[in-house]
């Protein structure tokens, strides 16, 4: 014999359970204004208590609104666009809306296109992008007209939610500099990614302000290793007592090369980081850095999107202010 598979409650179980007609629940899923909040508190108790769950495609016909969010993201694996996408959904599903996330390894046009095409067939509501080593501008081109798109970057044709990369690294800068430390060197992220390129600047502009040199600097990768490659060379170097790392990844290589070549941090180098990963305050020494609001992020662009979204006949909204950064000290830092 085989069992008869359990059968899913559906609108009319709903609507005997409310005491409301069927046509009454339906209107409560579509969210139709015409419902009184009390019928709709009834329909929605009666609803979870029978665990009834409206069809999504069904919805999406009858409203015009899949309520998906779709994220289009590169390097994923990365603690900053981790983060961002994690608080894009939490916050998205806290408004009633699912997401659907595109994490993309390389930079083409056709990979970004590919992906935007891909959420416009899902029918999604609209888009964030988090571009990554992508120029803005690149990553909105091809955006189609009728999907409305936040950006997470500097201001572009599309609405931005915009992160402090510039301002906190020369607070950074100018902290050390106020140790005492003559210059400050820099371990840059990579060159094709906006928010290394402003790290770099304003770790730069910084010094050019103090009239301090502006040491050499070469760009790599994002990893712990690179900071250890690129740090070997400032750990063997006695004039070097200051370094700023574009994240904390490469500042734990940093770290590593500094302790190898038998130097002492903060009493020989002190170091600083950028980002304030969980494991920052664990390191040997605790490592100060620069703390990122990702949950902030991740929440302005899923609140720009859906303002967008109520008012589909308006103008895009405007930008919330720059997301500010954190200088955050702890043992990895000294006097010169």
């Amino acid at each position: 014999m085989t069992a008869t598979p359990p059968t899913r409650p559906g609108l009319r179980d709903v609507a005997r359970l409310a005491g409301v007609s069927h046509q009454t629940v339906s209107r409560v899923f579509k969210d139709h204004p015409m419902v009184s909040p009390k019928t709709r508190d009834r329909v929605l108790a009666a609803a979870a208590q029978l665990d009834f769950r409206p069809n999504a495609a069904a919805r999406a016909l009858a409203t015009g609104r899949s309520r998906t969010l779709g994220v289009v993201s590169f390097d994923t694996a990365l603690h900053g666009p981790a983060s961002i996408i994690a608080s894009i959904e939490r916050h998205a599903r806290e408004a009633g809306f699912f997401t659907s996330v595109a994490g993309l390894g390389s930079a083409g046009r056709d990979t970004v296109a590919g992906a935007v095409e891909r959420f416009r067939d899902q029918g999604v509501d609209g888009l964030i992008m988090i571009p990554g080593h992508v120029p803005p501008e690149e990553a909105v081109r091809h955006l189609p007209g009728d999907l409305p798109t936040v950006l997470l970057g500097p201001p572009a044709a599309v609405p931005t939610v915009e992160a402090d990369h510039y301002r906190a690294p020369g607070e950074a800068t100018r902290y050390l500099l106020d140790l005492g430390h003559r210059t400050v060197h820099h371990l840059p992220g990579p060159a094709d990614w906006t928010e290394a390129v402003e790290r770099t600047r304003g770790w730069r502009d910084a010094l050019a302000a103090a009239g301090a040199e502006v040491p050499d600097c070469a760009p790599g990768d994002w990893s712990a290793r690179s900071g250890y490659e690129r740090g070997r060379r400032l750990a063997a170097d006695p004039d070097v007592t200051a370094v700023f790392a574009a994240n904390d990844q490469i500042a734990l290589g940093l770290l590593w090369a500094i302790h190898e070549s038998g130097r002492r941090v903060p009493e020989d180098v002190s170091v600083i980081g950028f980002d304030d990963i969980p494991e920052a305050a664990f390191l040997t020494p605790p490592l100060t850095t620069v703390r990122q609001d990702f949950a902030a992020l991740g929440r302005h662009c899923v609140e720009l999107l859906l303002a967008w979204l109520a008012d589909p006949g308006g103008a895009p909204p405007g930008r919330p202010g720059v997301v500010a950064s954190e200088l955050v000290v702890r043992r990895s830092t000294g006097p010169a």
